[in-house]
């Protein structure tokens, strides 16, 4: 019979060669599906920096869903939900979530058409096709965070990797052969981004198809509420983060402006490809062992892998910034490549605080939320009080996320102290 130490070093050291498994898969699935992404972008070759500006701000705009809040939750729901047996209680919530993200779309599209002229006015929208065409999107936007949530929580990576290959390989497929093949410009990428996310709903609805199509039971909704809504704060805080410069951009610069800042901040967001999947990995292990009272030692490695790998994208990046904005955009969006280094620089604060944010959360703490929430609107404000230049921009979206960083880094420290004290 193994002693019990041998037999934790043996569990200890298989769960760490399945988790850099699955990390590998989800890494080389989110780089070649990155690239495929990233490659609907070389058809801004094709179009004016202002249409290209558009597809940025339609992109922004869908971006506003707190898609990955959303995931999140639903992962720490399904994990939960499977180490305790909960899978009808699922089942119910799945339902329920959607008919009411439903609602809400129908809700929301009917405003928006509503106001279309003020929209189109505000935006410089010439050619409204492409609007319409996010609005379906939209609705995918809202349902896809669930399915692929259930993915994730039941730690099924294969499969969740699969989906981001084939969605963004056809996204990228139906857009060249719209603007290359039709001149559809936004219009054409637009379509493309709806049918590859099309084909990824359809794979994660059949992959997850026994958790939603089952029988259901009524949720402990107080429960639910408790464990849901500090997810969605939490994450939601952290996609404003991520994401809400360029809304900002859009307002404050010309249309070509955008077009410039929209470019550098896709090739800098690329870095979240690279790293983001060691902590969709590692969040799902940690509710999972929190919820079983196991142990866990995987936090420390993937925080110094994401450092490693974010520095060196970020200086990577900065290097050959100028040759990928030529390659990829063509001189016309020579200015992007002076926006780079302080883009790239940007982002590391931010992947590195999303690894210490997906490990208290996962825990279940949640002292870092009111932090978050007086960070959160202190960096709109600084937005709004600081943007002579895209630079200036970026430099406050570079400090904002550092200060979260530094906060993340202070309560995962203070939370670790407090485990150890427990110990002792």
């Amino acid at each position: 019979m193994p002693e019990p130490d041998k037999a934790l070093s043996e569990s200890s050291l298989r769960a760490r060669g399945e988790f850099f498994r699955h990390s590998g898969w989800m890494m080389i699935a989110g780089i070649i599906g990155g690239t495929f992404a990233w490659g609907v972008h070389f058809l801004a070759k094709r179009m004016s920096p202002a249409e290209y500006g558009l597809f940025g701000a339609l992109m922004a705009l869908t971006m506003c869903v707190p898609a990955m809040p959303l995931q999140m939750a639903f992962t720490h729901q399904t994990a939960s939900a499977v180490a305790g047996g909960r899978e009808r209680q699922l089942a119910g919530l799945i339902r329920v979530f959607c008919g009411g993200a439903l609602a809400i779309w129908v809700i929301v599209v009917l405003a928006m058409v509503a106001f279309r002229r003020e929209i189109f006015f505000r935006w410089e929208v010439a050619n409204p096709t492409a609007f319409w065409v996010m609005l379906p999107f939209l609705l995918i936007t809202m349902w896809m965070p669930v399915l692929s949530g259930m993915l994730q929580g039941r730690q099924n990576f294969l499969w969740l990797g699969w989906t981001a290959l084939i969605s963004s390989g056809t996204r990228v497929l139906i857009a060249a052969i719209a603007v290359l093949g039709f001149g559809a410009g936004a219009a054409g990428m637009m379509t493309g981004v709806l049918i590859g996310s099309l084909a990824g709903l359809v794979l994660t609805l059949w992959q997850t198809c026994d958790l939603w199509s089952g029988s259901s039971e009524p949720s402990n909704w107080r429960q639910v509420l408790r464990e849901t809504v500090p997810l969605l704060v939490g994450f939601g805080a952290f996609q404003l983060f991520f994401s809400v410069d360029t809304l900002f951009a859009k307002a404050y610069f010309g249309a070509e402006e955008v077009g410039y800042y929209t470019s550098a901040g896709i090739l800098s967001r690329a870095l979240m490809w690279v790293v983001g999947p060691l902590a969709q990995v590692m969040f799902p292990r940690i509710v999972h062992s929190h919820a079983k009272s196991e142990k866990t030692d995987i936090v420390p490695l993937v925080f110094a892998g994401t450092a490693i790998l974010a520095i060196v994208g970020a200086v990577g990046l900065s290097v050959v910034g100028p040759w990928v904005i030529h390659f990829v955009y063509g001189s016309q969006f020579a200015t992007a490549a002076k926006l780079l280094p302080w883009y790239a620089a940007a982002m590391v604060p931010l992947t590195l605080a999303n690894v210490l944010l997906s490990n208290l959360l996962a825990r279940g703490s949640y002292r870092l939320l009111p932090f978050l929430v007086a960070l959160a609107p202190a960096y709109l404000l600084g937005i709004t009080q600081f943007h002579a230049s895209m630079i200036q921009l970026l430099q406050v979206f570079g400090v904002a996320n550092t200060l979260l960083l530094a906060t993340c880094a202070y309560v995962n420290w203070r939370e670790h102290k407090a485990r150890k004290d427990e110990v002792s």
